[in-house]
């Protein structure tokens, strides 16, 4: 007997597009990018121009502030990216 399994999907909140900065090398580089979407978890970012986008950096989710929250990639698809927040 095959039983459908449903996957609950965390409720993410679509952003359209809000601009905001990466932060690589301690801060030093920022690269604009765009909040698609977002939920307690992670989001979802795209850039504007293809970048080499490293595995781990930090997103400013609100630019005028300076907390950063510290995100990984778990997919890339062309210009956009899944990201996971780490603690």
């Amino acid at each position: 007997m095959i039983v459908d399994e449903q996957r609950t999907k965390v409720q993410r909140r679509e952003l359209r597009k809000r601009p905001t900065w990466m932060t690589i090398d301690n801060g030093m580089t920022k690269i604009q990018c765009f909040v698609l979407d977002v939920s307690p978890g992670g989001a979802k970012i795209a850039t504007d121009t293809a970048l080499d986008v490293r595995d781990s950096f930090e997103l400013a989710l609100v630019p005028e502030h300076t907390t950063r929250q510290s995100c990984e990639v778990v997919w890339r698809r062309g210009k956009t990216y899944g990201v996971k927040f780490l603690p």
